[in-house]
């Protein structure tokens, strides 16, 4: 094509995103989720409608928890495919900058585009417009900038021209890959320029699978014949590179147990051999043994979060060596570790095929014998539910004992991040979906949405505790009114009941997490219940783990959300396992719990390893 056409700048922004291609021929952007204001609602507005059989747009209920959505739809499709999500220029826009950090921190891709204010500067100050009295520029969707791996400001149509590829880039680039913002000028948007005809032909982008520098593999190859235990982690990475079958076979090739990360978990089934289960502040103790001893750590797709490395207290081998296999330099050189900057799954292939036939002795198969003899009997079912209340640990015994091969759980923040990540057995890759990189409160409902949009035949069972829920709750009446069907499992702990458990493990009182334990006139008396319901979901209320399953099964053939509440006692989690985190606890305090704290604090901080 030599010709042009014209349109208006939005109008070319939509067109040029819904002919980008997936390599299976599928639009790399999957749809839109939009909230307008006057900031988009005339330029990108009637630009959406003019696609909206090519490029779908959905209506949300708030900015932070659509984009929500729209971030766990491109983390169950493991990168393959991602949304755009627009708003307004003022609240609107500044309400996505969580989502976008959520993003930022996962690495994973999402096109954000905020209204802005007038490029012109006319009407200033326009209508939410935060006024900076040394700097002209600023304006609110600038509070993205620290938050986005690719930041633009459309001032112009033509902009567009190198903005929209590079913005491709970001995304579909395995190491930088990351949320885009592009602030777009409301006056720019309806503006009219002639365009490249070629600007709008098909485009696909092709995922880049980095092979490994032969002077890295050789090295890392020769720390490895060197170790006599050795362990992997597993981190997300190894999801987003499609090479869960890569690391099956590189485990079993050469007999190295694997332990996984909250991103991690499910990359091998929880039953095979060679996987040793969690590992960390929320690990198993199969897993955090292991790591103890281990002489050589290879990390595979992690950034060695402090939940992962019990804050860089973990590994207490005298000597032991750090590998860090990850696609992003960043990432490889953490901790004085030695790099493998490469594609997981060809990282992985060259390295087996660099140690030709290398094999080590298999973990022993009574650690995770004696890890599930321990913690299995705290999900099992109650054999009288008549005087306690339930635990988080049995509830998540329910769901597991009615889940089916389809299964996909879900959560975030709060208590159950910890228990699933200890108790929960993940059968298959992708079968476990925890945001735990931000752990935001808020993102379980619209999470939901996202996956069921991502993988349609997922049978999507959503953990919320009562605190998250009343944080992020509108796109319930979303998921509603688009049809589309999950399981919600609301666990009633009457307030923050992980923050409260952390609040007394460092020598605090309970004070202000727990709702009894808040200022207060009058007691709480939130009906979730009646709250779902009213919303659109079919609500009811479980009073013991055999309702629960009841429900649970009841909800399979349910056509809509299924939403069950039930009361659990905020006070246990399961004691086995774990491993320290490091939070800080006073220097001075007149209290003894306290003061005991602390000397636990300082004991803890002895065995970290700066390097």
């Amino acid at each position: 094509m030599t010709g042009t056409i014209r349109l208006t700048a939005a109008q070319a922004m939509v067109r040029y995103l819904a002919a980008q291609k997936t390599p299976a021929g599928d639009s790399f952007i999957a749809g839109c989720w939009a909230i307008f204001g006057h900031g988009n609602v005339a330029g990108l507005g009637e630009a959406l409608h003019g696609v909206r059989d090519a490029l779908p747009t959905y209506r949300g209920h708030n900015e932070q928890t659509m984009a929500h959505a729209a971030i766990a739809y491109a983390k169950q499709l493991r990168r393959d495919r991602a949304m755009m999500v627009t708003s307004s220029i003022g609240p609107g826009a500044t309400n996505m900058v969580t989502a976008c950090a959520l993003a930022y921190v996962n690495r994973l891709p999402v096109l954000l585009v905020p209204g802005d204010v007038f490029a012109h500067r006319g009407p200033d100050p326009v209508l939410q417009q935060p006024e900076n009295f040394a700097d002209g520029t600023v304006t609110a969707a600038d509070t993205f900038r620290p938050v986005s791996r690719y930041f633009d400001r459309i001032t112009r149509p033509e902009q567009l021209l190198t903005a929209l590829p590079r913005a491709m880039r970001t995304m579909t680039d395995p190491a930088d890959c990351g949320p885009v913002t592009l602030a777009f000028c409301q006056d720019v948007q309806a503006e009219a320029h002639d365009w490249p005809e070629a600007f709008f032909e098909p485009r696909i982008w092709h995922r880049r699978a980095v092979p490994p520098d032969p002077a890295e593999l050789g090295r890392v190859a020769d720390l490895l014949r060197a170790a006599k235990r050795p362990v992997v982690i597993a981190g997300g990475g190894v999801h987003y590179a499609h090479a869960t079958d890569a690391l099956k076979a590189f485990a079993e090739a050469h007999r190295i147990p694997v332990v996984e990360t909250q991103a991690g978990k499910s990359a091998l089934p929880w039953d095979h051999p060679l996987n040793l289960g969690p590992l960390g502040v929320t690990g198993a103790e199969s897993a955090n043994s292991r790591c103890a001893e281990a002489d050589l750590i290879l990390g595979v797709g992690t950034r060695f979060q402090d939940f992962t490395t019990a804050s860089w207290s973990l590994f207490q081998a005298p000597g032991r060596r750090l590998v860090s296999l990850n696609v992003q330099a960043y990432d490889a050189m953490k901790h004085g570790a030695e790099p493998l900057c490469c594609d997981a799954g060809a990282g992985l292939a060259a390295l087996s095929a660099a140690l030709d036939g290398l094999s080590f002795e298999a973990p022993d198969p009574a650690l995770k014998a004696a890890w599930f003899a321990k913690v299995d009997p705290l999900t099992a079912a109650p054999e009288d539910e008549a005087n306690a209340l339930p635990t988080d640990m049995q509830v998540i015994g329910a769901v597991q004992r009615t889940a089916g091969p389809d299964t996909v759980v879900l959560c975030a923040a709060g208590t159950m991040p910890g228990e699933l990540h200890k108790l929960w057995k993940a059968g298959r890759p992708g079968s476990y979906h925890m945001e735990y990189g931000y752990s935001c409160m808020g993102y379980e409902i619209a999470g939901a949405i996202g996956v069921k949009m991502a993988d349609p035949a997922a049978d999507v069972v959503c953990f919320t505790g009562d605190g998250t829920y009343m944080m992020a709750n509108s796109e319930l009446a979303t998921a509603c009114m688009m049809g589309i069907r999950f399981t919600l499992v609301i666990t009633d702990n009457r307030g923050f009941g992980c923050i409260n458990r952390l609040q007394r493990a460092t020598g605090g009182e309970e004070f202000n997490n727990l709702l009894d334990t808040s200022w207060h006139v009058n007691p709480s008396r939130i009906d979730f219940v009646a709250h779902a319901a009213s919303m659109g979901a079919k609500a009811v209320k479980a009073a013991s783990i055999a309702e629960l399953e009841h429900h649970l099964a009841l909800a399979k053939s349910h056509d809509g959300v299924y939403a069950i509440v039930i009361d659990t006692d905020p006070y246990p989690s399961t004691p086995h396992g774990g491993a320290w985190w490091e939070v800080g606890v006073p220097e001075v305090s007149d209290r003894d719990a306290v003061r005991a704290a602390r000397a636990a604090f300082e004991a803890n901080r002895k065995l970290q390893q700066k390097v």
